[in-house]
């Protein structure tokens, strides 16, 4: 594998007996790996010693293959660049490796699993996406528990050899989430990551119960390996009172290609004419608009009221229920495909892996 700005470290903790399971454990950066430094501040510690911070790891028969960045990220500062080295890195080890867990920071981790969710369709294998709300270095620190029971589930297989869970997934507080389906709903609390439309996939108890019914099935799955990103998008949440100069600047920009339209409800919007001409003019110039509900649970129902039939008549898309951050990083991903306006309309309307019922 090509240095493209990280390390790599072997963990063979199974010898001398044969590993059950060969895992590769990307850090990306975040909470989870920081240490105080002599000032007080936190800073980055040196992953090679991940086993001296979390020594129980040893007891699992694995080999773990440990790839770190040589400059750990604070994951507010994740952006597609990102989304494609980690793609990379997964792929070109998928043949050697039977699962993956990806160390994240926490704020943007909803994006890239949903982005990952797209990228990494028809791996097959598990890509297990978890973090912490405090260090591994403090106490109290979920991180060990998030880190253990994610090793666990990357390296779970099913009676004939196959992977339990072979999507892409964040792992928190207990609960195992589909990527496309998470999001942060906590900034001071362990239970920081929530599904509101969709089951957990699993549950870590006593032991780890799996919703096997909720699972992706991989039969039929298109096999994705796009490293293009269109990220001429953006997000426009209403509010009672946005004025037309703020919903113009961003339906009338030219060179936004997607537009993520947060209303409210079942997917609800002012009648206002000159937001309805607005939003007419976009889609007439083939920028591709989905309508996603504001509300953390439920979906958007285009024409169950009135507020919602004009935004239908005018060629919004109803996103049903997708959260913000599958579809926002969605429209990244079909745009960057360069397909026609109506290919990628029935794809924004089509799910790819789970993101939308």
């Amino acid at each position: 594998m090509q240095n493209k700005g990280y390390k790599r470290m072997e963990l063979d903790i199974a010898s001398p007996n044969p590993p059950k399971a060969n895992i590769l454990l990307i850090y990306t950066g975040g909470t989870f790996g920081m240490e105080s430094s002599a000032d007080g501040s936190l800073v980055p510690f040196d992953f090679s010693k991940v086993i001296e911070r979390i020594p129980v790891i040893k007891t699992f028969d694995l080999h773990i293959t440990v790839v770190a960045f040589d400059n750990p990220i604070d994951s507010s500062d994740i952006n597609p660049d990102y989304w494609n080295i980690l793609t990379e890195i997964i792929w070109q080890e998928a043949k050697t490796h039977d699962g993956f867990v990806i160390l994240h920071g926490t704020d943007t981790m909803a994006y890239t699993s949903s982005a990952l969710s797209y990228a990494l369709n028809g791996l097959h294998k598990p890509v297990i996406i978890t973090g912490a709300q405090l260090p591994v270095s403090v106490p109290r620190t979920d991180a060990r528990e998030n880190l253990i029971t994610s090793l666990e589930i990357a390296s779970a297989k099913n009676k004939v050899g196959k992977p339990i869970v072979p999507e892409v997934c964040v792992f928190f507080n207990h609960y195992l989430i589909r990527g496309n389906r998470a999001q942060k709903v906590q900034s001071s609390k362990f239970d920081a990551f929530r599904s509101e439309n969709y089951p957990p996939l699993a549950e870590a108890g006593i032991e780890i119960k799996y919703n096997y019914a909720h699972i992706l099935s991989t039969k039929g799955m298109e096999h994705s390996h796009s490293l293009s990103w269109n990220t001429d998008v953006a997000v426009l949440k209403i509010f009672p009172g946005i004025t037309q100069t703020v919903v113009d600047s961003i339906l009338m920009n030219p060179s936004i290609k997607g537009i993520v339209l947060e209303t409210f409800g079942a997917g609800n919007a002012m009648t206002a004419t000159w937001f309805i001409n607005s939003l007419e003019k976009a889609v007439q110039r083939e920028v591709v608009i989905i309508n996603v509900s504001q509300c953390l649970g439920g979906e958007v129902r285009q024409g169950m009221y009135a507020t919602s039939k004009l935004l239908q008549k005018v060629g919004v898309l109803s996103g049903s229920d997708i959260t913000m951050e599958a579809a926002i990083t969605k429209l990244m991903f079909v745009l960057g495909q360069q397909k026609s306006f109506k290919s990628t309309i029935k794809q924004m309307l089509t799910p790819i892996c789970g993101e939308l019922s």
